[in-house]
């Protein structure tokens, strides 16, 4: 089955695993940042590593570093993350032992890894998404190994994880597509301090009945030979079948769960005990003995292994700390898109909706990129989306780049981190912006991170589209809006166009950014349905107009004579702002200046700033609930940034701050703000 050579590799990387645990039980002060080690985990790890191959992607969890070591990663890389020092391979000293990503072409490919248990399973499905996609495509991107194997993904998850909802989706999504993914799941019947038997009615094996088409195997974790043959099955049958398969590991937990949560606050000597007598260690040493090892042969292949950890803790001791003027570096990839390009409002061109502005862009996309796939909740086939915003484009460019999904926010939202990883260029819907909640998880845990803490490797390239704000009695879970909640977040950027014109030039821009991008679709000016909002048609710009985020515009200038007076305000807005804003400065001619600011994030905080100093008075205005939003934190920076030459403090005016947007039109009316409100508020501002 494996030659001695195998079984010399695999007891020296056993061997290294524990003494790296040793070392660092050992050497706690120096220690000193959170880990948690393979102790007792390793003889599953090492037989799934080493029959992985360049081609493959592996997502380890955070007790994996036997696994790594297996797959080709030296004791010193893995202890550079645990002394969180600059030369970190995986995260540059930003993140937790054993939380890798690389993309070393000799080795299996590894995504951002988060530490929220259970999370990864969804991303790393959306990377065997990927790559089905690109086998099936038969595109340049795919790649197969040196003997041309077809890779195979695997996605490694403690039991106790496997309780998580988003689990589940994931396991879902994997069955339903026939993707070509390895659930590899260890149990070792703890969850921190609790037991299988508080915390899940049934293990992963016995779950996985609940998903026909999961290919289940069973096998005993602390046996290095059993392990390795499942292992060799598992991946030949994914390899050839091209289906997802669970592979069920029963281990012992011999360490802590972590440097900080030690065994000894909870676990009895009894327990301890029983775990021991499964220890893979002592197990792999009377195999070796089995195959015609002589105690010399083991002993000095384990005192080889021990010598090289104990030198790779030295040097990565006095390695070279991070310096923190990189603290900022890798927020974001770089953008080439800086400049307005193309031709905004062509000769002969007619005027679009929003909503189909969108629609053209995004077709227009798919026609130029073959990597460009759009999928979410009912975009497919029969109904292009709830706002008929996908409408034609399945029937266009087929059922694998325009396709339905399950209501499973988490899983639309945060496969795009696997699809972005092998190459592929997402664009995602959540139906309605008050839905959007189920997907944040994924959003903030992975999507938002995953550059940052890879040292920039991992930039997620991906679009999400949320058609968001109220009118014409949408009611209480159909008109919210969230982009204060989506600005709290670090690491994505958030687009909201108030036009067509806008709408189609940031949509491009956002598709060619490699980073994650939020497109707030406004729901009321998608056909100009709202009265006063016949200007969010515009005539179609040309297919190569491009239009940057991070460029707000003047939609509304004052008259220069009025501004040179004293006699004018200018109104900071965005989507439906912009209109009651128009509405209202008719009121008061030459005196309101309009400011879209289409970008949220990036912010044209230069050009804010400029038209502020210009006035002296400003309003900001917003259909969000007022009290702790973007309107009031942008209030605060203007005041910071302007105050020498404010006439008048900032105003802001947004939504009554109340739940939920109700559903009678009275009711809604009351709540939102109006051009009849606005008026009032800007008589108080011209009378300072």
């Amino acid at each position: 089955m494996f030659t001695k050579n195998t079984l010399a590799k695999a007891w020296r990387l056993m061997a290294a695993a524990r003494s790296m645990a040793d070392i660092y039980e050992n050497n706690r002060q120096v220690c000193k940042y959170v880990h948690s080690t393979s102790k007792g985990h390793e003889a599953i790890q090492i037989a799934t590593g080493l029959q992985l191959l360049p081609c493959d992607y592996v997502s380890p969890y955070y007790r994996d570093d036997s696994l790594m070591l297996a797959a080709g990663f030296k004791p010193y890389e893995l202890m550079l993350q645990l002394l969180a020092k600059a030369g970190d391979p995986f995260s540059g000293g930003r993140s937790y032992y054993c939380h890798p990503s690389s993309r070393d072409q000799h080795k299996p490919v590894i995504i951002h890894q988060s530490s929220a248990t259970g999370m990864q399973a969804i991303p790393t499905t959306g990377v065997a998404q990927g790559i089905q996609y690109l086998e099936q495509a038969n595109s340049p991107l795919y790649r197969r190994g040196d003997g041309n194997e077809p890779p195979v993904v695997i996605c490694s998850l403690g039991d106790n994880s496997v309780t998580e909802g988003e689990v589940s989706e994931a396991f879902q999504f994997a069955v339903l597509k026939e993707l070509p993914i390895i659930f590899l799941v260890q149990d070792n019947n703890w969850g921190i301090s609790v037991t299988a038997e508080e915390a899940r009615a049934m293990n992963a094996f016995e779950y996985a009945e609940g998903f026909p088409g999961m290919h289940k195997m069973q096998v005993d974790g602390s046996d290095f030979t059993a392990s390795y043959d499942t292992m060799r099955m598992a991946l030949a049958f994914v390899r050839n079948i091209r289906k997802p398969v669970l592979v069920h590991a029963t281990v012992p937990l011999l360490g802590h769960h972590t440097s900080g949560v030690r065994k000894e606050f909870y676990r009895t000597k009894e327990n301890l005990e029983e775990h021991a007598l499964r220890d893979p260690y002592p197990k792999m040493r009377s195999m070796l003995e089995s195959h015609g090892f002589t105690g010399l042969e083991i002993n000095s292949i384990e005192a080889a292994a021990i010598e090289e950890t104990l030198q790779a803790f030295e040097e990565a001791r006095n390695a070279e700390e991070p310096s923190p003027a990189n603290v900022e570096a890798h927020v974001f990839a770089p953008t080439t898109v800086m400049e307005e390009t193309g031709t905004r409002s062509p000769a002969g061109s007619e005027k679009i909706m929003m909503v189909d502005a969108a629609l053209f862009a995004i077709e227009e996309l798919m026609q130029q990129h073959d990597e460009c796939i759009l999928y979410g909740q009912d975009v497919g086939r029969r109904l292009g989306g709830v706002f008929r915003e996908a409408a034609t484009l399945a029937e266009k460019f087929g059922d694998h780049r325009v396709f339905n999904t399950a209501i499973q926010e988490a899983y639309i939202v945060g496969s795009t981190v696997g699809m972005s990883a092998v190459g592929l260029k997402p664009i995602v819907e959540v139906q309605f912006a008050d839905y959007i909640y189920p997907g944040f998880n994924q959003l903030v845990t992975e999507i938002s991170k995953s550059c940052y803490l890879s040292n920039g490797k991992f930039p997620i390239s991906m679009i999400l589209r949320v058609p968001t704000g109220a009118y014409g009695g949408g009611g209480p879970y159909h008109s919210g809006s969230v982009e204060s909640t989506l600005l709290s977040i670090k690491g994505i950027k958030v687009c909201y166009p108030s036009n067509a014109a806008d709408m189609k030039g940031l949509m491009k821009a956002a598709y060619y950014d490699p980073n994650p991008v939020v497109m707030l679709e406004h729901k009321g000016l998608y056909w100009s349905k709202v009265p006063g909002t016949e200007e969010a048609k515009n005539i179609q710009p040309s297919r190569d107009y491009i239009l940057p985020l991070g460029k707000a515009n003047i939609v509304l200038p004052a008259d220069n004579n009025k501004v040179s007076k004293g006699e004018s305000v200018c109104i900071i807005t965005y989507g439906m702002g912009v209109y009651w804003a128009k509405a209202a400065a008719a009121n008061f001619p030459g005196s309101v200046e309009v400011l879209d600011l289409r970008t949220l994030f990036p912010l044209d905080e230069e050009l804010v700033f400029d038209t502020v100093r210009k006035h002296g008075k400003c309003l900001v205005l917003s259909e969000e609930q007022q009290n702790n939003s973007f309107a009031e934190a942008l209030a605060h920076r203007i005041t910071y940034n302007c105050f020498m030459h404010l006439d008048a403090p900032v105003e802001v005016m947004g939504a009554l701050n109340l739940p939920a947007v109700p559903i009678n039109l009275a009711l809604e009316a009351a709540m939102l703000p109006t051009p009849a409100k606005l008026i009032d508020r800007l008589q108080q501002l011209f009378s300072y």
